[in-house]
C-alpha cells in the first residue's frame, strides 16, 4: 500500500499517489506529470482514476494530460463554470476502490462551486476513514478563501461554513490531506507544517473557532485577497484541458548579442534581489526563482514572450519549470553572466539600497518629490505602516503604475526588502530611473523604533 505527497515548490501544491493491489489514483496533478506515472510503475501500481477537488486557479491542472499518459478515468465535481471537457461528473457518495483502499466523495462546495473532498478508507478496518483528501475547503491552520463569487459573497461562504462541518464529521482520527502548503496563494494563514488531523485542526485551527455560522460568514467576508490575472487563463484552461508541459525544461541559451537583439516581451532577471539591485542589464525585471510562482502571474500575460536571465543553468532551469507550471511558456532564451556582461562594458543599472536613518530623514524632512511606497498586502499594512508612506500591493503595480510619476523619486519597501525589489525591477523595466529599497524596510523600522 502507497500514499505519496508530491509537493511543487513555489506555488506550495500538494497532490498525492495512492495506490494497493496493483492499482493507483492521483489527487490533483500538476501539469508536468510524468512524475505520477513514473512513481507509480517503480511500485508497480497502474494509474486508473485521477481525482480533482476543484477546478485550481494557481495552476496548470495535469490531469487532462495524466489521462492520455496513462488512459485513467478522470472524475471532477458537479456545478463547474463550465463544461470540464477532459473528466467525468462525481457526486456525493460515489465510490472508488483501488485495491484495499477506497476512495467516498464528498460535495464540498464554497471555496468554488464544483469542489469535492474524498474521503480515503482501508477496507481491511472498516471503524470510519483513515483521510481525507480536502483541496482548498480546509488546510492545515486555516480554509479555503471564497472570493472567486463576488456578487455571492455571504452565499459561498455560508457554503463552505457548510462543507466544513461535513468534513469535520468524518472524525477526529482522520489524517488531513490538503491541496497546497504555507506559501500558497490560495490561503493567508496555513500553518509551516503538512501534517495534521482533524481532532486537532478542530482544537486548533482558527477558522473553525467561530461560534456560529454567521459569525464565520461575517470573517470571510471581509477578508482581504488578491486575484492576479493569470488566475483567469488556469480557470480556462482548467476546463478545456491544458497542453502537456515542454519535454526540455531548460530554456535555449543565449549569448549577450542574442539577448540584445531578441525582440521579447520582458526579460526577467531571476537571480536574488540584492543581486539584483547590485547591477542589472537595462530594461530587465526581477523576479527571483523563489517568487515567479507568486508575482509572475501579475507581471506576465497570456502569450507574452519572454528572455530570462540568471546566474546558473540551475536557476534557468527552476525559473523555466515555475512558469511552465502557470502556462507562461512562451520562454524564447536564457542568458547567464552578468558580472562577464559588465566587464565587456555593457552598461549596468542599480537600485540603490537605503536604511532606517535615511528613511527617517527624509520623512522628518519632508522631502519634495519624494514617496516612500509600501507594496505589502492590505492585511499587513492595516496591522502596522509608517505614517506618511503611501501603499499600492506589488501586484497591483502591474497596471497602477502608469498613475506614478516617472520624474518622481519612490522609495519602496514592504515586510523585508525582497517584494520592494521585485517593484522596484518592474518600475525600472518601465522606464522609471529615481528608485531605491528600503533594505529590511518594516523589519527593520520595527527594530529602530520599538
Amino acid at each position: 500500500m502507497l500514499l505519496e505527497k508530491i509537493k511543487t515548490p513555489g506555488l506550495s501544491h500538494l497532490s498525492y499517489l495512492i495506490g494497493s493491489g496493483g492499482k493507483a489514483a492521483v489527487i490533483d496533478p500538476r501539469r508536468d506529470c510524468e512524475c505520477y506515472v513514473e512513481m507509480a510503475r517503480a511500485e508497480g501500481l497502474e494509474i486508473c482514476h485521477i481525482f480533482e477537488t476543484h477546478r485550481n486557479e494557481d495552476l496548470v491542472s495535469g490531469a487532462p494530460i495524466l489521462k492520455e499518459l496513462t488512459g485513467a478515468r478522470v472524475l471532477h465535481g458537479p456545478n463547474p463554470a463550465e463544461t470540464v471537457e477532459y473528466a467525468d461528473t462525481a457526486h456525493e457518495g460515489d465510490e472508488f476502490e483501488i485495491g484495499q483502499l477506497k476512495i467516498r466523495v464528498l460535495e464540498t462546495p464554497g471555496h468554488t462551486d464544483d469542489h469535492l473532498a474524498f474521503v480515503l478508507h482501508d477496507t481491511a478496518y472498516p471503524d470510519g476513514p483513515v483521510g481525507v483528501f480536502t483541496g482548498d475547503a480546509l488546510f492545515v491552520g486555516d480554509v479555503g478563501r471564497t472570493d472567486f463569487y463576488p456578487d455571492r459573497k455571504r452565499e459561498v461562504a455560508g457554503l463552505l461554513y457548510d462543507s466544513l462541518q461535513k468534513i469535520m464529521a468524518l472524525g477526529d482520527q482522520v489524517i488531513l490531506y490538503p491541496a497546497h502548503g504555507a506559501g500558497s496563494v490560495c490561503g493567508s494563514g496555513m500553518a509551516e507544517r503538512e501534517f495534521s488531523t482533524l481532532g486537532h485542526e478542530r482544537a486548533n485551527n482558527p477558522r473553525l473557532q467561530f461560534e456560529s455560522r454567521d459569525a464565520f460568514i461575517d470573517f470571510k467576508v471581509e477578508e482581504n485577497h488578491y486575484q492576479p490575472p493569470y488566475f483567469r487563463l488556469m480557470e480556462r484552461l482548467n476546463l478545456e484541458g491544458g497542453d502537456p508541459a515542454p519535454r526540455v525544461m531548460r530554456p535555449k541559451r543565449l549569448s549577450l548579442s542574442e539577448l540584445g537583439d531578441i525582440d521579447v516581451d520582458h526579460r526577467v532577471d531571476v537571480r536574488e534581489p540584492l543581486a539584483f539591485a547590485s547591477g542589472h542589464l537595462p530594461g530587465s525585471m526581477n523576479l527571483p526563482v523563489g517568487m515567479i510562482s507568486a508575482f509572475a502571474g501579475w507581471f506576465i500575460r497570456e502569450g507574452e514572450s519572454v528572455a530570462l536571465i540568471a546566474s546558473d543553468e540551475d536557476q534557468l532551469e527552476a525559473a523555466m519549470t515555475h512558469l511552465v507550471r502557470i502556462a507562461l511558456d512562451n520562454i524564447e532564451g536564457g542568458y547567464i553572466g552578468v558580472v562577464p556582461a559588465a566587464a565587456q562594458g555593457k552598461a549596468m543599472r542599480t537600485i540603490p539600497m537605503i536604511g532606517t536613518e535615511e528613511i527617517e530623514r527624509r520623512l522628518e524632512g519632508g522631502e519634495d518629490g519624494w514617496t516612500l511606497l509600501d507594496v505589502r498586502d492590505a492585511d499587513e499594512r492595516a496591522s502596522d505602516a509608517i505614517e506618511g508612506s503611501e501603499h499600492i500591493y506589488v501586484g497591483e503595480l502591474n497596471e497602477r503604475y502608469r498613475k506614478l510619476d516617472p520624474a518622481q523619486h519612490y522609495t519602496l519597501m514592504c515586510a523585508s526588502g525582497m517584494r520592494a525589489t521585485v517593484a522596484a525591477g518592474w518600475l525600472a523595466s518601465r522606464g522609471f530611473d529615481k528608485l531605491d529599497v528600503y533594505l529590511g524596510s518594516m523589519g527593520a523600522w520595527k527594530a529602530a523604533n520599538g
